[in-house]
């Protein structure tokens, strides 16, 4: 059974960020922070739209980057959320924090698809 991580946990993990990092802290918006986290947990006909661990944390750190819903640290809240799905779950992100940070921009700002975020994701997962 996959485990997700809870409204809470995700906003104490922004809080967390941004005390560490610098930033606004905060939630802009609910409903978009609410769609981001039930992403990956999307089915449709009765079949999971993300069927693997790797394609359920693709859509969960794409929609928490994309939707923005905090004021501030979206895309530093959606890697922190990332690391702590893959460690609910039996699994580590392996990557130096340069690369982490490199694969958060990059999952942003040059819009690969969901499978290349996964690819990358299930290369640096142990």
């Amino acid at each position: 059974m996959i485990k997700y991580p809870t409204l809470d946990e995700v906003v104490a993990i922004h809080l967390r960020v941004t005390e560490k990092t610098g930033g606004s802290q905060g939630v802009r918006d609910w409903d978009l922070l609410s769609s981001a986290l039930g992403r990956p947990q999307a089915t449709f006909g009765g079949e999971d739209l993300y069927p693997d661990i790797f394609l359920k944390a693709a859509a969960l750190i794409q929609s928490l980057s994309s939707n923005h819903p905090f004021i501030d640290g979206n895309k530093r809240t959606a890697l922190g959320t990332l690391e702590y799905f893959l460690y609910l779950n039996g699994y580590e992100l392996v990557a130096t924090q340069r690369e982490k940070v490199d694969f958060a921009l990059w999952a942003e700002n040059e819009k690969p698809s969901l499978d290349q975020i996964a690819d990358w994701i299930k290369k640096h997962t142990q």
